[in-house]
């Protein structure tokens, strides 16, 4: 297949039958979670190294997370106050051999055996900066620090849409430092997010944005957070040009995170957190909606930059 027009209307479904028929994507018995070709993989793997290009003057920290988080961590997030119906947890087994002989007639029956499983000391990761937080309590060395990191992370968010995959990886750049040196790099990377899609070939619009907060009280949150220019995502249309997807999220935290764990500046005020985050799975959908299911037959400029 040749590649589609940016504004061809391709739906959910079908493009999800044509990944799966073109063996990119394996189907699984739950929405949104699917299993990951070899071909598939090679192209997230040169965005990762256009990220790494792209990011090389931040001099970053390299750290690579499972996708999962101490529940204690995630609790001192403010997570669950925010975005409750997007968690995922981990449980466990925690009973006798009565118990499970109790679980397993459950099971047959196709019943509800949660109640033979305990909450577990981690959850699943839900953004790939979390884990930074907690390690930087106290005081930042001067200049703050910069990470590059990656994680698979999980919302509960079960869709045919294969851009809103549950189980997805984020590349992220982060900042934590204080204020004036944080909105630097919010700004910097604006422009460098924009640079490194358009070098694929995406041609992608940044538009404020919010986050999904909950309930009443989540509707004033997200509207504050447009008026306050904190968010913003590079959206591109893989399957609607009314709705694009977010590609890449930018966001400015201001000092939210450096409360929440006691990060303070080498000055001694609340340090103040940036990230952009690369959604590698839906920028590889971009590209091959855009150039086609055949890398082989991409422009030549794309294939050097994911296969220098």
């Amino acid at each position: 297949m040749s590649g589609v027009d940016n504004q061809t209307v391709i739906s959910q479904e079908e493009l999800l039958e044509q990944l799966v028929r073109h063996k990119l994507l394996m189907r699984t018995h739950a929405q949104g979670v699917y299993g990951r070709s070899g071909l598939f993989e090679e192209i997230v793997d040169g965005i990762e190294r256009v990220v790494t290009g792209f990011g090389a003057s931040e001099q970053a920290e390299r750290w690579r997370f499972p996708p999962a988080l101490p529940r204690p961590d995630f609790e001192q997030s403010g997570y669950l106050e925010s975005f409750p119906q997007l968690v995922g947890t981990v449980s466990a087994f925690a009973g006798n051999e009565r118990d499970q002989q109790k679980l397993l007639a459950r099971v047959h029956e196709g019943g509800d055996w949660s109640e033979f499983q305990k909450m577990t000391g981690v959850v699943l990761t839900p953004a790939a900066c979390y884990p930074l937080y907690p390690q930087c309590t106290g005081t930042l060395p001067p200049g703050g620090r910069t990470f590059d990191v990656q994680s698979y992370c999980f919302r509960n968010e079960p869709s045919l849409d294969p851009a809103r995959m549950q189980m997805f990886r984020q590349r992220e750049y982060v900042c934590i430092a204080e204020a004036g040196k944080v909105r630097a790099f919010k700004e910097r990377w604006m422009l460098r997010g924009r640079e490194l899609l358009a070098a694929l070939g995406l041609g992608a619009a940044a538009e404020p944005a919010s986050d999904p907060f909950f309930g009443r009280g989540g509707k004033i949150l997200a509207a504050n957070q447009v008026e306050q220019r904190l968010k913003f995502e590079l959206l591109f249309p893989i399957t609607s040009v009314e709705k694009p997807t977010a590609l890449v999220s930018i966001n400015h935290h201001l000092d939210h995170f450096g409360d929440l764990f006691r990060i303070q500046t080498s000055a001694g005020e609340k340090a103040h957190t940036s990230c952009i985050g690369f959604g590698l799975e839906r920028i590889t959908l971009a590209l091959l909606k855009t150039h086609g299911f055949f890398p082989a037959a991409w422009p030549a400029d794309v294939r050097a930059r994911l296969w220098p």
